[in-house]
């Protein structure tokens, strides 16, 4: 993970992680939901990142059930700590995996950037109570890789420059553009019964714009080093977010569950 472009120490990550719960938590929890969380479930939250769909969780198992939340970096998920939240350092592709089993397992964005996707599913899915349930939610950049689905100005055509260098960066860093759509297969081939997946294709949301600002602001230098615009056009792309210029989208999530049955 030394390689993974939006690094959750940059000061902007808290303004993204703001932005991503705004967007997608009502999606995650339309699932965890649907998936028969209850009081008294054990629950692991990997990458947590930020604090929102921890202590979700948390309010749905209540003070007799767990949650532990995990990231290679806590600094901004330990705000949850408390119970039944535990967080902790931890690193799915590289640490031992929890000497315990779970009823609910979910990464949202996690296995997308990580080098050895596939052990970490192993990982994942051997954590699973018998009955448990993983829910694993990746963004498919692939499927549509634009920020402005209709572009028609000048403006817009350098938003979707961006975000097209944007992804080559998260490509030259291992990211699988094309990965959301192979999870319903991938929870299929590890074992899982019951698997489906949907998605969810946020646009022209409001929280699409500081989206977009933070995560500028977390690859900006990478942005103009690597040739993908100038500091000025990065400047005027800025403006046309804060001015409300640009219908913004976000590549579509795909969300996708299964669970592990009794050997």
């Amino acid at each position: 993970m030394s390689d993974y472009l939006l690094d959750n120490r940059a000061a902007a990550a808290g303004e993204r992680f703001r932005a991503f719960a705004e967007l997608f938590d009502p999606f995650t929890f339309r699932h965890v939901d649907a998936l028969g969380i209850a009081r008294g479930w054990r629950c692991w939250e990997v990458g947590a990142g930020g604090t929102s769909v921890v202590e979700g969780l948390a309010a749905r198992v209540g003070p007799e059930g767990r949650v532990l939340a995990t990231d290679i970096d806590v600094s901004w998920a330990a705000a949850a700590g408390g119970a039944p939240i535990e967080v902790r350092r931890h690193d799915v592709t590289r640490d031992l995996p929890p000497a315990e089993t779970f009823d609910l397992i979910h990464a949202r964005l996690v296995l997308v950037h990580l080098p050895d996707r596939t052990a970490a599913l192993r990982t994942l899915v051997a954590a699973l109570r018998p009955g448990g349930w993983l829910l694993i939610e990746d963004a498919d950049p692939a499927l549509q890789p634009l920020s402005c689905l209709d572009p028609t100005t000048p403006a817009e055509a350098l938003a979707n420059r961006i975000r097209t260098g944007f992804r080559t960066l998260l490509a030259a860093r291992g990211v699988d553009l094309a990965y959301g759509r192979k999870l319903p297969r991938l929870l299929r081939e590890a074992g899982l019964a019951g698997v489906e997946a949907d998605a969810y294709f946020p646009v022209a949301r409001a929280a699409c714009a500081p989206l977009e600002r933070a995560t500028i602001a977390i690859v900006r230098d990478q942005i103009v080093a690597g040739g993908i615009a100038t500091e000025a056009e990065v400047d005027a792309h800025l403006q046309n977010v804060a001015a409300g210029r640009l219908d913004l989208s976000q590549p579509p999530m795909i969300a996708a569950w299964g669970q592990r049955l009794p050997l």
